[in-house]
C-alpha cells in the first residue's frame, strides 16, 4: 500500500477519533463509536508499522490513540496479560531492532581488543608500565584466577551484577552523546587485550579464555547491546532519515528504555553464572557449555522471538498491540 494514499483515506476517521477523545461528554452511542475507532486505529497503526516501520503518521496516530485511551477511565487489564505483552512482544522486538548496532559494538570491541593484545605482544616492554615482572607473574598465575573466589558466591554475583549493570546504565544514559558508548567500549576492549597479553607473556593465555568464557559470552553481549542501543539514540538525532528528528529520537528513546530492562535481566543471569559457575571445580566443557546455553537463549529470545514480534508490529508502543483487546467503558 502507498503510505500517503492510505493516510489520506484514513485521515477523516483518525480526526474523528481525536474529536471523540477530546470531547467533554460522550453519549452512549459516541462511547461505542470511540471504542470502535480506537480498535480501528490500533489496526491501522499496526498495519503501517508492519509495512513501513515508524513514520510521521504513526507518531500522530499514537498521540490520538493515547488521548482516546485516557477516556477509558475504568479499563481493567489482566496484569498477567500486560507482562506477557511486555516480555513476549515489546522487549524481544526492541532487542531485535538494535541487532545491527549490537553487532557493530561487538566487532568494534573485538578489533580493539585484538589490537591491544598484538600491540603488547610485539612490544613486550610496554608491560613494565603495569607493574614489576614479579607482580605481573603473580597476576598471571594467581590473582587472575583467585579473583573469582575472592568473595562468597552470592556476594561475588551481586558485586559483578552491580558493576556490569552500572556500565550498561551509563552507556544507555549517555548514549545520546555518541562518545560515551565508544569510550566505554574502548576502555573495556583495551583492558581485555592487555589482560590477555599479560597472561600470554607467562604462557597462560588458555586460562584467560577458559575463565572468561562461561560468564563472558552473555556478559559481553549485554555490554554490546547497551552500547549499541545508546549509540542508536545518538544516530537517530544525527541521521533521522525521512522522519522528523524528534520522531526518530522518540522511537529510539522508547527502544532504549525497553532494551535497558532486557540488559538488566540478562546481566543478572550472567552475574549468577560468574558467581556460581565460573569458580566451580567442574570440567571446562560443562562450565563453558552453561555459558553457551545462556547466550543461545538470549539469541533465540532476541532474534527469533524478536523477529516475529517486530514483524507483527510490536515495537514497545502500547498502541501497536492487538486491536482485539477487550475494552470496557462505563459512561
Amino acid at each position: 500500500m502507498d503510505m500517503d494514499i492510505y493516510a489520506e483515506a484514513r485521515q477523516a476517521e483518525w480526526q474523528r477519533l481525536r474529536q471523540l477523545a477530546n470531547q467533554r461528554e460522550l453519549t452512549g452511542v459516541e462511547a461505542d463509536e470511540l471504542i470502535a475507532r480506537y480498535q480501528s486505529g490500533a489496526s491501522d497503526i499496526s498495519a503501517i508499522r508492519t509495512t513501513y516501520g515508524e513514520s510521521a503518521q504513526t507518531a500522530t496516530l499514537s498521540v490520538f490513540m493515547s488521548q482516546a485511551r485516557m477516556r477509558f477511565t475504568r479499563i481493567r487489564r489482566n496484569p498477567l496479560l500486560t507482562l506477557q505483552e511486555f516480555f513476549v512482544e515489546q522487549l524481544p522486538a526492541s532487542l531485535y531492532r538494535v541487532r545491527w548496532w549490537t553487532l557493530a559494538a561487538a566487532l568494534f570491541t573485538v578489533l580493539v581488543a585484538m589490537g591491544s593484545f598484538f600491540w603488547h605482544q610485539m612490544n613486550p616492554e610496554l608491560l613494565q608500565f603495569y607493574g614489576t615482572e614479579a607482580g605481573l607473574q603473580q597476576y598471571a598465575e594467581d590473582d587472575f584466577i583467585n579473583y573469582y573466589s575472592e568473595y562468597s558466591e552470592t556476594a561475588f554475583a551481586a558485586r559483578v551484577f552491580t558493576n556490569n549493570a552500572w556500565i550498561a546504565a551509563l552507556c544507555i544514559a549517555f548514549g545520546f552523546t555518541g562518545i560515551f558508548p565508544i569510550v566505554m567500549l574502548v576502555q573495556n576492549a583495551v583492558a581485555l587485550g592487555t589482560s590477555a597479553a599479560v597472561l600470554a607473556h607467562f604462557g597462560h593465555l588458555d586460562a584467560f579464555f577458559l575463565w572468561i568464557a562461561p560468564h563472558g559470552l552473555l556478559e559481553l553481549t549485554m555490554i554490546f547491546v547497551a552500547a549499541g542501543t545508546g549509540f542508536a539514540l545518538f544516530w537517530s538525532l544525527i541521521v533521522p532519515g525521512p522522519q522528523p528528528r524528534l520522531v526518530s529520537a522518540g522511537i529510539a528513546g522508547r527502544t532504549l528504555v525497553i532494551a535497558a530492562v532486557g540488559t538488566t535481566i540478562f546481566l543478572f543471569i550472567s552475574g549468577l553464572i560468574e558467581g556460581f559457575v565460573t569458580r566451580q571445580d567442574w570440567p571446562w566443557a560443562v562450565k563453558i557449555g552453561i555459558g553457551a546455553v545462556a547466550l543461545l537463549s538470549y539469541l533465540a529470545y532476541a532474534y527469533v522471538l524478536g523477529y516475529r514480534a517486530a514483524r507483527a508490529g510490536h515495537d514497545g508502543d502500547l498502541d501497536a498491540m492487538d486491536a482485539g483487546h477487550r475494552l470496557v467503558y462505563t459512561n
